[in-house]
């Protein structure tokens, strides 16, 4: 991550944040563009070694751009929002934040996952399986049923719930201390003399990208100059 070629810094919060998981699958989809564009990647988390280890299994991240941070100090000194603060700690505070409180933008996308979005890519292929307990065999084109060529009703709203599994059954792996469930985190693209190219600081759950539609559509100026 030296100077001397561009690089992608994004820094979420806890490993087991939605936006965490959403933004790593982003990224690991992305990959080969990225290098290709000569993008380097580093990816900074609060949590451990062996959540950050399950963090990368399930979404495909390369473990070797996550870098895992232990608390939030690195989000303090980029001056990060750490999100709504009520009383009662952060578990209080995370559930407002879900209604919206303190968390600007996330009601409109959390609705956005389940009425669908014609300006985005659908999130499945046909042959995708769903994997869900309790529900069978799922393949992607159960949505067609719903639309063709974009983001179709609900399909957003599986894909979060599949994370959510994963998330609970194994959330001490995931989120190993509790006090950092509303730290908000970032994203930097730096020059090759360090410049900075872009920023979006995160306001809100659900909120890592200003156009979620197409979470890493901000790069494409830059993926044509590789």
């Amino acid at each position: 991550m030296a100077s001397g070629r561009r690089r992608l810094v994004v820094v979420m919060g806890q490993l087991g944040d939605f936006d965490s998981l959403e933004y790593a699958q982003a990224l690991a989809g992305s990959k080969a563009r990225l290098a290709e564009a000569g993008i380097a990647v580093a990816a900074f988390g609060i949590g451990s070694e062996a959540g950050g280890e399950r963090f990368c299994r399930f979404t495909g991240l390369e473990r070797s751009v996550l870098h895992l941070q232990p608390d939030n100090k690195l989000h303090q000194q980029l001056d990060l929002y750490a999100g709504l603060r009520a009383p009662g700690g952060p578990w209080p505070s995370l559930l407002l934040m879900c209604a919206g409180l303190g968390s600007p933008g996330t009601l409109a996308e959390v609705w956005r996952g389940y009425s669908g979005d014609r300006s985005a890519a659908p999130r499945f292929g046909d042959e995708q399986a769903i994997d869900l307990p309790g529900l069978g065999a799922l393949r992607g084109g159960l949505f067609n049923r719903l639309g063709q060529g974009y983001q179709r009703p609900f399909e957003l709203a599986t894909v979060r719930l599949q994370n959510m599994v994963e998330v609970l059954g194994a959330w001490r792996t995931y989120v190993p201390d509790d006090a950092f469930l509303t730290q908000r985190g970032a994203t930097y693209l730096l020059a090759e003399d360090n410049t900075l190219l872009y920023s979006h600081l995160e306001k809100g759950l659900l909120g890592f990208s200003a156009t979620m539609s197409d979470p890493l559509g901000f790069l494409t100026p830059f993926l044509s100059e590789g």
